[in-house]
């Protein structure tokens, strides 16, 4: 099976589900968030079918960002089937860039689907870099359910699947304490 047969449509729900929450805040006047698509090159193509079987990437994948309610945001959404998440499947490249993003006074973080549970969480950056500078130091290289901050749990709303900006908000009251 190819690889992007069998990794890269994973996640694709909860793509699609923030996609619907992102055209509902759009719609809503709340903000304008764009996922940017990572360009793909084909390297083997199936001459009978005419299928492409293996793909690369040209660059590396890229986060959603854009603006909600004036405030600079960026983001990745990542799915975990297990109550253990693997920090290696938050690449380097988007660690640094959310560092220089929260540099500049922008909100960088994951939403993370806990698929076995059916449960949404907002994960802030500076969580995410306590858990990656804990591996880089040869420590724990995933982080559990039981250490996510349960008050960032992402509930649906007012129409909105992954309603992740009450969220938000309550990261940004906790950085004025």
């Amino acid at each position: 099976m190819a690889a992007w047969n069998s990794r890269g449509l994973r996640g694709s729900s909860l793509e699609e589900y923030i996609n619907m929450t992102n055209e509902k805040y759009l719609l809503n006047h709340l903000g304008l968030i764009q996922k940017i698509p990572t360009p793909i090159t084909p390297i083997k193509i199936n001459q009978e079918t005419r299928q492409i079987t293996l793909v690369a990437s040209l660059i590396r994948n890229l986060l959603g960002m854009g603006s909600l309610m004036g405030i600079p945001v960026c983001f990745d959404a990542k799915e975990c089937a297990a109550d253990t998440f693997p920090i290696h499947n938050i690449h380097e490249h988007q660690v640094e860039f959310m560092k220089e993003f929260e540099r500049q006074d922008g909100i960088a973080f994951i939403i993370l689907f806990f698929s076995a549970r059916d449960e949404f969480y907002y994960l802030p950056f500076s969580d995410i870099i306590k858990f990656w500078e804990r591996a880089k130091a040869g420590e724990r290289k995933s982080f559990t359910y039981d250490e996510i901050d349960k008050s960032f749990r992402i509930n649906s709303g007012k129409g909105i699947m992954i309603h992740y900006l009450e969220t938000i908000q309550k990261d940004l009251d906790r950085r004025e304490q």
